[in-house]
């Protein structure tokens, strides 16, 4: 049985990957910081029949990240899901909101793919990172969020420069804004509702899924 780790498991994009590739046969690990959640999608996984594992992991820290990736062990494919966003004019984020989306969006990114690396390249394997198409302009009232996701871009285009030998792949994804609790915080976006789904996107990642450098979602 092939095997997938998810960071961000437990809502949105995340929860809706988990099912897709569950669905296909894979076993799913579920990565993520809050157990509950990362339990209700497991059971909704194993009703449809699927295999799902929770693991804990917070993907600021470099202990948890570690020891999530040892208790996994083999893997096939790692999505680099998990990130947060905050909204508004630059002047009017605090310190610790700065901190925190850097910390999840950034080194996050970082943690995950150096610990998911060894395994990934054992199996001759596939990564694939979240991005958004905030990682391809700039927004207005997103200006951290932006700056976080060009960094994860940037990020990723170099690796897919360093293991353009290698047997296994990193591929970019980049889509525009889903109808999720990510939304729920700000003001500036008037109607989530009119974006597409995590189901629908989640469907088309999963059938492009195959070791291309890019899905774009949206341009």
């Amino acid at each position: 049985m092939p095997t997938v780790a998810i960071t961000g498991a437990g809502s949105g994009l995340g929860r809706a990957l988990a099912k897709q590739y569950a669905h296909h046969g894979y076993k799913v690990y579920l990565l993520g910081r809050i157990g509950k959640k990362l339990h209700m999608v497991q059971h909704e996984i194993l009703e449809d029949g699927g295999n799902a594992e929770v693991v804990l992991c917070d993907v600021q820290e470099y202990a948890s990240v570690s020891i999530a990736f040892q208790q996994i062990g083999e893997l096939d494919v790692f999505i680099n899901n998990a990130g947060i966003g905050i909204f508004g004019a630059v002047e009017d984020y605090s310190l610790e909101e700065i901190e925190k989306t850097l910390n999840t969006n950034v080194k996050g990114t970082i943690l995950t793919v150096r610990s998911a690396l060894p395994l990934i390249r054992e199996s001759k394997g596939r990564m694939l990172t979240i991005i958004s198409t905030a990682g391809l302009r700039g927004k207005v009232n997103e200006s951290i969020y932006c700056a976080s996701k060009y960094a994860v871009r940037g990020f990723t285009e170099s690796l897919q420069k360093e293991w353009e030998h290698e047997s296994f792949s990193i591929t970019a994804v980049y889509m525009g804004g889903m109808n999720t609790p990510f939304w729920d915080k700000t003001s500036h976006i008037n109607n989530p509702n009119k974006f597409k789904g995590p189901e629908v996107v989640a469907k088309q990642i999963f059938e492009e899924d195959d070791g291309r450098k890019e899905i774009f979602i949206d341009k």
